[in-house]
């Protein structure tokens, strides 16, 4: 995802995160809601003609897509409880159900933040291997047992810091074949393959990544470059023959401007597919207008016939940027709660009434008289089915077309479904309207109402919208506890989410010392990366969140192990991400953070919104707190905060900073060092740390 404002080689259809902000607040985006200039000052005719030719040309569809990735964005999901998990995932994959997605595209993990979190590596050293990390495996086989159809696509946003020659090299080229090697022990087929998302493109090592491809046996897996902003990757491949014959698809971000999608004459002449390899980026609530206009317009303006929406699913922590965005909201597994919008449902009014391999028909693809565009895709084969899909966005009032279809499509009714986009009635998405007959001529006459999007299709497409009821939000319950000693080693456990490195199940280690009644037993949690990745994005050392964001007055307890050397961190009351947007800024967490260094040192700070860190209260123990285990602890009763090490109470301060939030660990360092025993509870008498 890029995420500066200013996008280098085009715009967004916002400009940048103030408009998106600003979409946000007004409930909808109508940055591509005006008419071309064209058509402004024309009366819109009483009836628009539109030819749906079966003969007509067009380029090949490949389908509408969304993106797990860009760091943990569907973290919360796999914690779901079922039936709330199954229903989501048949949302996001069951054919004719929900959106019906027909791409998934994953990250390939490296153990850094890309955004949203840190995703798992398959490959910490040269010479380890282990294909069961992380969720994306598990993502993708519940795609495909509901969608065999699927097709995946990998791409990289970091990469781990052991390649020789960076992430340019030969050694990431053998990293991702043995990622490829991983998806065919899980079952899985690799369609598309990228580089390095949004950090420009070496077109020496797409013709190695090719050879590779080839020399392994997966010689038809397709080469996407460069999943960055603009067309100039289009023009290198003009100019380097080498470059041109190693890509198979021209992958863009964000090519939609305030008024139409982007293209280029080089893109168009190299007669590859055109992919929106990431787009999107909407509000499951607020973003339907945007997403519908944009779907249409990448094909209208730009000949683009893959859309692909970053993220699939808002399953995050709320503490965590770009909060709200996908196709739907999964992000409290506790109580089971889940939200759907009418973002869902503007992808499922394409998705599912098509198929990747229909064609488009240009002749009956192009912008409405009265404000919007429509498209028209038909289905190989003697006895092709036809869909056209119309979005109003751009129009002022009603306006009448007369689909015509010629060139053997069929002629009988169609079924016409249609969502408004800016409603919050769920009684106004998805909605399958009266059957739109054939008139004297042959023609299917459909008035169209502004702010809509609506499918007329001889697709029966599926049981019509999905009505399963979610249980109702909640605030996680405490006393919450983990000790970690349940899980299977180097898995992740429940609720933690990690924003920089990894943080897995591991035996808990040895201590030559440690403080009465704090030393780690069973299973412990332990950060696993001792190089620091080839980062993606800034977040300078790692760092795991857990816990529900609307907790206000509570004790949190942790024991800790610094291996050798460093600082471990138990934070509380953590709000929001302070994001790396500007040159030198790092990624950090608004909170409480109480720190215990190899030395003995301590210090209780505030992480405030102008992102000044204030030392609180500060200190030494009488003894090292390298490789002994102590126990951290920090209370929280209104504005008054009390910290705690190993069942002693160090300090007691008032700030007001802040009166809520989640609960995290944090390190300094890539060490492996360890935690066991996190447990919050509540603290409605007041903070007593040394009282557990």
């Amino acid at each position: 995802m890029l995420r500066t404002g200013k996008r280098p080689g085009g715009r967004r259809l916002l400009p940048g995160r103030a408009g998106r902000a600003v979409c946000a607040l007004l409930v909808s985006c109508l940055a591509l809601v005006a008419p071309s200039a064209a058509h402004a000052d024309t009366p819109a005719p009483a009836v628009q003609q539109i030819t749906a030719d079966g003969n007509g040309t067009g380029r090949v569809f490949d389908g509408v897509g969304a993106i797990s990735g860009g760091g943990g964005t569907s973290r919360l999901l796999v914690d779901y409880p079922e039936p709330q998990r199954s229903q989501l995932l048949d949302y996001l994959f069951k054919p004719g159900y929900g959106a019906s997605l027909q791409i998934l595209k994953v990250e390939i993990g490296s153990d850094t933040n890309s955004s949203n979190g840190a995703e798992p590596s398959h490959m910490r050293t040269p010479t380890q291997v282990d294909c069961d990390r992380g969720y994306e495996w598990w993502l993708m086989e519940q795609a495909k047992k509901r969608n065999p159809q699927i097709r995946f696509y990998g791409l990289e946003w970091g990469a781990p810091g052991w390649f020789d020659g960076g992430f340019w090299s030969t050694d990431n080229i053998d990293y991702l074949m043995r990622w490829l090697g991983c998806a065919r022990q899980h079952g899985l087929h690799i369609d598309y393959l990228g580089g390095w998302n949004e950090k420009g493109w070496d077109a020496a090592w797409y013709g190695k990544l090719k050879d590779a491809l080839v020399r392994t046996g997966h010689g038809d897996v397709k080469v996407v470059a460069a999943d960055n902003a603009g067309w100039k990757v289009a023009t290198d491949m003009k100019n380097d023959p080498a470059f041109d014959a190693a890509t198979d698809v021209v992958g863009i971000h964000y090519p939609c401007s305030v008024l139409h999608c982007s293209s280029s004459q080089d893109a168009l002449a190299l007669d590859k597919p055109l992919f929106a390899s990431e787009s999107g980026w909407n509000n499951y609530l607020t973003g339907a207008t945007r997403l519908a206009a944009e779907m249409n317009h990448e094909y209208v303006d730009s000949r683009i016939t893959a859309f692909i929406n970053w993220p699939a699913a808002y399953a995050w922590y709320p503490t965590v940027q770009m909060q709200g965005s996908g196709l739907l909201r999964a992000n409290e597994p506790w109580s089971g709660h889940y939200e759907l919008g009418p973002t869902l449902w503007t992808i499922a009014q394409t998705a599912q009434f098509t198929r990747p391999g229909w064609r488009y028909v240009d002749s009956a693809s192009g912008y409405l008289d009265g404000g919007g565009t429509y498209v028209t895709l038909r289905s190989p084969g003697p006895r092709p089915a036809y869909t056209t899909v119309f979005e109003t966005t751009g129009a002022t009032g009603p306006q009448t077309v007369r689909v015509i279809p010629t060139g053997g499509l069929p002629r009988g009714a169609l079924h016409r479904w249609s969502t408004t986009l800016e409603s919050t009635d769920p009684a106004d998405w998805f909605v399958r309207g009266a059957e739109v007959g054939p008139d004297a001529t042959g023609g299917h006459r459909v008035t169209l109402e502004p702010g809509t999007v609506t499918t007329l299709t001889t697709m029966p497409g599926g049981k019509g919208k999905a009505v399963e009821k979610a249980p109702a939000p909640r605030t996680m319950a405490l006393p919450y506890r983990d000790g970690f000693d349940t899980y299977r080693p180097r898995a992740t456990p429940r609720y933690i989410s990690d924003m920089e490195g990894a943080f897995q199940a591991a035996r808990c280690s040895a201590a030559p010392q440690a403080a009465a009644g704090s030393r780690g037993t069973g299973g412990c949690l332990r950060q696993a990366v001792t190089t620091r990745p080839i980062q993606w994005s800034r977040v300078p050392s790692p760092l795991t969140l857990s816990g529900d964001s609307r907790w206000t007055d509570y004790i949190v307890s942790a024991k800790t192990l610094i291996r050798h050397s460093g600082t471990a961190s138990l934070l509380g009351r953590v709000v929001n991400q302070l994001n790396s947007f500007g040159p030198g800024r790092v990624n950090v967490w608004e909170g409480y953070y109480l720190k215990l260094s190899d030395s003995g040192a301590w210090s209780l700070e505030v992480i405030a919104p102008d992102r000044t860190t204030r030392v609180l209260a500060d200190g030494a123990l009488s003894s090292p707190g390298a490789d002994t285990w102590h126990r951290l602890s920090l209370g929280f009763s209104g504005g008054t905060i009390t910290a705690g090490i190993d069942n002693e109470v160090v300090a007691q301060v008032t700030d007001g900073t802040y009166d809520h939030g989640q609960v995290g660990l944090a390190l300094d360092s890539y060490t492996t060092s360890q935690f066991d025993d996190l447990t919050v509870v509540p603290n409605g008498a007041g903070p007593a740390p040394s009282s557990h």
